[in-house]
């Protein structure tokens, strides 16, 4: 047993003095990078645009919160919070230490990234040897939060009834591997950014590296998870569920939506780029659109305006932008819009009543149908004014064929690696709590304490019996015995 351990111990010893002897290679405090002349002022302005972009990035973590939190049951705002607080945690680590090395490996964006190939990536491990480079760095705090905000998507759609332990061996794995391989093969110089149709993929800011990816794996999750207990009849019609706080769905959507213009236009990762204006604009329009569509269209079958669906009309909008920001006109950018609002609302629907599957927010219809959408914008809007990127509209037939390969890739892809992460887990950890701790709420059980304890009233014990006499079958599927 002491050998065991000694033996652990040097190996760790091992490794930290190997990042330590590589870890001068590269230019770490900029010495070699930057110059005073007009090319070194246009050097950190495109720094210091890239780094306040990936910031706004940063606090769409605060929307996703607020919005997931808003949209769930008071019982459960504890647990979604911290599943959404330990995504950008545990994915900051698993990204340096792995996902980025696999995603932009042999990409030669930056240096330490010369190792790969089309299909994967091998080299700026831990962010060492050449890889310790002021220009890397940046890049890897811009690429970092766009891997913690495709983790986070699930966090919603595997709300309420998912084991946080099972929730946080996913975000880790999720951002180390899934999204980090796929996103090699459309943004670190993999097979589909080089295919022969077109330029090739193009997905300019990650409707399909990011949203897609989040929003397919969430398939995947709240397939195996089951739907909570409540959501469906016995004669398969699906009930609606409240969240406990529109108001805090309303202000995350604000905080999203803000955070959208440091995701679509920082993807230029240059202020010298003047598309920057372009591609905000666009993001704004197609948001705004897709939230007027809902907003009318429920009002004119119902009489009512739903702001809870209203948001997520917007933010469907965005994921619909998001791939062809930067190649479409404006007026492109409002149909986008329009179409995925009307995406989601029956994206939303198709899940309900055609899959039987569970999902809290919305966000396979969002990120997932949305962001496949956004690929297929591409092929067809795009004008040829921006990356030699033409479409439909000006008569090329040829980048529509790569982006639907890309959408057929990016689902297979999320759902079949989601599926065979959340099984594996199902098996070691198991997935979902306990009916009697769903119904008493994940605060309680997973924390042991609630975001609003003055308002907690616990139920009954005769109650809790009834409710799980009326528990749907498969209540319980996915709890480790």
């Amino acid at each position: 047993m002491k050998i065991k351990k000694r033996t652990a111990i040097a190996a760790i010893v091992f490794i930290l003095l190997l990042l330590a002897t590589t870890a001068m290679a590269g230019d770490p405090n900029g010495s070699g990078t930057y110059t005073d002349d007009v090319a070194g002022v246009k050097l950190a302005t495109n720094f210091a645009w890239t780094l306040v972009a990936a910031f706004l990035v940063f606090f769409m973590q605060a929307g996703f919160a607020f919005l997931g939190a808003g949209a769930l049951r008071v019982k459960n705002t504890v647990n979604y919070f911290t599943k959404s607080y330990m995504d950008f945690s545990i994915g900051a680590l698993t990204y340096w230490a792995v996902g980025f090395a696999l995603m932009f490996g042999g990409s030669k964006l930056y240096s330490g990234l010369d190792a790969g190939n089309s299909i994967i990536g091998w080299s700026g491990w831990f962010l060492t040897g050449d890889a310790y480079d002021v220009s890397t760095l940046m890049f890897w705090m811009f690429q970092v939060v766009f891997a913690a905000t495709a983790a986070t998507i699930v966090a919603g759609a595997c709300a309420e009834r998912m084991k946080l332990q099972a929730y946080l061996i996913y975000s880790g794995i999720v951002t180390a591997i899934i999204y980090a391989i796929y996103g090699h093969w459309v943004w670190g110089g993999g097979w589909l950014a080089t295919l022969p149709y077109g330029v090739g993929v193009r997905d300019f800011a990650g409707s399909g590296v990011v949203h897609a990816i989040g929003g397919f794996v969430a398939l995947a999750g709240i397939y195996l998870l089951g739907p909570r207990i409540g959501k469906f009849n016995k004669d398969g019609t699906p009930n609606v569920i409240p969240g406990h706080d529109v108001p805090m769905i309303v202000m995350g959507t604000f905080f999203l939506f803000f955070g959208w213009f440091g995701f679509n236009p920082g993807s230029t990762l240059a202020a010298t780029d003047l598309r920057i204006s372009v591609i905000a604009v666009n993001t704004f329009l197609a948001g705004a659109a897709g939230a007027v569509l809902v907003c009318y269209y429920t009002f004119i079958k119902t009489g009512k305006v739903d702001i809870a669906l209203t948001c997520n009309g917007a933010l469907a909008g965005l994921v619909g932008i998001t791939a062809p920001c930067a190649y479409v006109p404006t007026w492109a950018a409002v149909v986008i819009g329009l179409i995925s609002g009307f995406i989601v609302m029956y994206g939303i629907r198709f899940n309900d009543w055609v899959l039987k599957v569970d999902d809290p927010v919305g966000a396979v219809a969002v990120h997932g149908y949305n962001g496949l959408w956004g690929l297929l914008a591409v092929g067809i809007f795009a004008d040829g004014t921006y990356g030699d990127v033409s479409g439909l509209i000006v008569g090329n037939t040829s980048q529509i064929i790569a982006q639907v390969i890309d959408m057929v890739v990016v689902a297979v892809w999320a759902f079949g690696t989601g599926y065979i992460l959340f099984s594996i887990i199902k098996r070691i950890v198991g997935l979902r709590v306990s009916a009697e701790e769903e119904l008493e709420g994940l605060d309680i059980g997973e924390h042991g304490y609630s975001a609003y304890p003055e308002f907690v009233i616990p139920a009954p014990e005769d109650g809790l019996r009834a409710e799980l006499v009326g528990a749907p079958e498969g209540a319980n599927q996915g709890v480790k015995t």
